[in-house]
């Protein structure tokens, strides 16, 4: 496959997800002000930079805005077209990446993502929202779970399916960690399950649609820790961390031949190797190494491994054909 086409499908995969995770949050964090108190609900509404940092666009943001309140922050992460961060952002890119690898995708994915674009674009989306908030957010994450559905229903699954799968996959997993890392909580606590903190943590856990999913495994009252275990080590969870990861190291192994265990290429070694940290792991060493400093670590892992499948498939300074043929090792633990 051209290495142009690699990055386009990769590309298309992630802004996709990104654009899904974007409306989540955007969408949860303006419904949690109406769960808390009303004094405090007015306090964070006036201050939602936590919001904006949690996703790394801080300096973005006060680049364009002067205040970091409620109505700035969802214009900003909804319909700024100039940032790529944004659900008008990202659905612009992924666009433009499907545009040039038309033979490579169904006319179904073209036309979902071209609706999809059109709508949110138009005058008449922006309108909605500020009419019906929720019906905006609904109508949104449905078209976008929708051609992620078409994409597995009518795509050939091979090399350009797997690209598209790595790019959601790995931005999926980081905003699972971006969503747990403490330090940007928008309500603050002890870490206990009392009090308004565990507001935050049922918010997360509807970030990531696992409230059904929190209720079957540990039918109890929403735990902290317990919700950080579903979201970064439980295999069988679809948006968990390590769920992310399986499903990527097996695609990098799928396009190389090498099985598990082994790797012919850096991607494939940090892949790996990160996925063994995961399983070998527990969420208690995690909780007591600190969350903010675990997901943090674990950002820059999900960036090393992103850049390594670039280096190796899109931007190669070794034919990807030798490699496959390079005698494997075992991957470090």
């Amino acid at each position: 496959m051209l290495s142009r086409v690699a990055d386009s499908l990769f590309w298309m995969g992630l802004y996709v997800e990104r654009a899904e995770n974007i409306a989540r949050i955007v969408d949860v964090n303006s419904q949690l002000m109406l769960d808390l108190p009303r004094e405090q609900a007015d306090r964070i509404s006036r201050n939602w930079m936590p919001v904006v940092a949690s996703l790394g666009d801080e300096r973005a943001f006060r680049e364009r805005h002067k205040k970091a309140d409620a109505e700035a922050v969802t214009d900003f992460l909804l319909f700024d077209r100039s940032h790529t961060n944004s659900i008008v952002g990202s659905l612009a890119a992924a666009r433009e990446n499907a545009r040039t690898v038309r033979e490579q995708i169904s006319t179904e994915m073209w036309e979902q993502i071209n609706r999809t674009y059109l709508w949110l674009t138009s005058k008449g989306s922006r309108q909605f929202f500020h009419r019906n908030a929720y019906e905006f957010f609904e109508r949104t994450k449905k078209s976008l779970q929708l051609f992620q559905g078409i994409t597995d229903s009518v795509m050939m699954q091979g090399e350009g399916w797997e690209f598209l799968r790595m790019g959601r996959y790995l931005e999926r997993a980081d905003k699972a960690s971006r969503l747990l890392d403490d330090e940007f909580f928008l309500v603050k606590g002890d870490g206990k399950s009392n009090g308004t903190a565990v507001i935050q943590w049922q918010a997360i856990l509807r970030c990531s649609n696992a409230r059904q999913a929190y209720q079957r495994l540990y039918a109890t009252v929403v735990e902290p820790i317990r919700v950080a275990e579903l979201l970064l080590l439980h295999e069988e969870f679809p948006r968990s961390v390590e769920h992310c990861l399986r499903g990527l190291d097996q695609a990098l192994r799928r396009m190389s031949g090498v099985s598990s265990g082994k790797f012919s290429n850096q991607a494939e070694k940090l892949s790996g190797r990160l996925l063994s940290e995961l399983s070998f792991g527990s969420i208690e060493e995690i909780w007591q190494r600190g969350l903010h400093q675990a997901m943090d670590d674990l950002q820059l892992k999900l960036n090393a491994i992103g850049a390594a499948i670039r280096d190796v498939y899109i931007n190669p300074a070794v034919p990807v054909a030798a490699m496959a043929t390079a005698a494997t090792a075992q991957v470090p633990q």
